[in-house]
């Protein structure tokens, strides 16, 4: 029997796997093991998803609500979605400006996919979440990287956004707030960046899948405040999974200028049809109902996240910028002298302590932790790295 030799094509063998994922199965299988590990990986919270909504998903499918939809997703969360941007980004959408997606990264995919051609650039903050650069290059584009600073809180500047930008730029991707770093863009800051991609008249992917995780009695900003001007440039992606702890339901959606919108359909169409059809009844429930849920939540992460950072200010060798939203700290680990990756791999080994390496992320010189796990998880792992901190000095 011949067997033939397998040749993945170009543009998946070029793909790196998730680390995030790597490290938290690699955590699961110490724990398998019988090992104590404290997982920060996981970029998902770790409360359960609200009644209501789960009684909403059943009662769907009690119904019979099984079978295919639109494509693009139903009437009725089609509607929830156009309220919540109404009202918290201040913009009037139709039904047919919306796309319903499995996930908030499946809408990123298939956005990049629909405004992308080879050649074209795609300008990302750096740190940056681990899958936007591997979706640029699939869509055949080329990530252009701006490096934030921390002194800046994580956050890039007009002037080095228009540095960036050259006759190829078609995208800019704005995460607010963010993962890794937690940074979240004043309104002030979000205008000045929109007057420069207006006038370039470049799109600007808007991912604000954290914008209810925010802290210190803000409100998170949006760049669509720039109004009118920007609407024909500007897709906003959101989704259920950070808000309302619906990881695993896998629903984002998107706004989008009718031409882009229409291409996402068409897009999504042909790869996974419509999103699961009694999901949806239950991420329409989520969006219009009780929504106490997620500022309880809210309150838990904060308090996590100041626990977190009064412990590293008193640990050596490390640093941490204050996030002001999300559920994540991303401490600087330059001081060791050794790769993010072997930080991260020491921890996990001699501590029993998983973090993700910030190479990740696009800046070597940070680790990432995320605080949606338990303060009694928090604890014990901070206790751990101070531990493995102190002997590595």
């Amino acid at each position: 029997m011949i067997s033939a030799k397998v040749q993945i094509s170009k543009r998946v063998s070029g793909i790196a796997p998730s680390q995030t994922l790597a490290i938290s199965n690699k955590a699961k299988t110490l724990k398998q093991q019988g090992v104590d590990v404290i997982d920060f990986g996981a970029g998902e919270p770790d409360f359960d998803t609200p009644l209501f909504v789960k009684e909403a998903c059943k009662k769907a499918i009690d119904a019979g609500f099984t079978k295919y939809t639109a494509s693009s997703g139903i009437p009725e969360l089609k509607e929830a979605v156009i309220a919540k941007f109404q009202k918290d980004n201040g913009i009037a959408y139709k039904p047919n400006e919306i796309i319903i997606s499995c996930g908030a990264k499946h809408s990123l995919f298939n956005v990049i996919f629909a405004l992308c051609d080879e050649g074209d650039e795609v300008i990302i903050p750096s740190p940056f979440w681990l899958s936007y650069p591997e979706m640029v290059r699939m869509a055949g584009a080329k990530p252009v990287y701006v490096q934030a600073s921390e002194a800046n809180g994580f956050r890039i500047t007009p002037t080095q956004l228009e540095k960036a930008i050259t006759p190829r730029t078609k995208v800019f991707i704005l995460n607010s707030p963010s993962n890794p770093t937690g940074a979240v863009y004043s309104h002030a800051e979000l205008m000045a960046l929109a007057e420069i991609l207006v006038g370039k008249g470049i799109f600007v992917i808007s991912d604000e899948i954290y914008d209810r995780v925010v802290y210190d009695g803000e409100r998170c900003a949006s760049i669509s405040a720039y109004g009118q001007k920007i609407r024909d440039l500007l897709i906003l992606v959101n989704g259920v999974s950070k808000t309302y702890s619906m990881t695993g339901w896998r629903i984002g959606y998107l706004a989008a200028p009718l031409a882009v919108a229409q291409a996402v359909d068409n897009l999504q169409s042909h790869s996974t049809s419509n999103p699961t059809s009694f999901v949806q009844k239950a991420a329409a429930q989520a969006l219009i109902g009780d929504q106490s849920f997620v500022a309880n939540m809210a309150v838990a992460f904060k308090e996590r996240r100041d626990y977190m950072m009064e412990r590293f200010s008193k640990m050596p060798n490390i640093s941490c910028v204050r996030p002001g939203g999300a559920f994540y700290v991303f401490p600087n680990i330059a001081k060791l002298k050794r790769s993010s990756a072997d930080i991260a791999a020491e921890l996990l080994e001699k501590a029993h302590v998983a973090v993700v390496p910030g190479s990740a992320f696009g800046s070597d010189a940070n680790i990432r932790l995320s605080f949606a796990t338990s303060m009694e998880n928090i604890k014990k792992g901070l206790d751990r790295i101070e531990d493995f901190l102190v002997k590595t000095r």
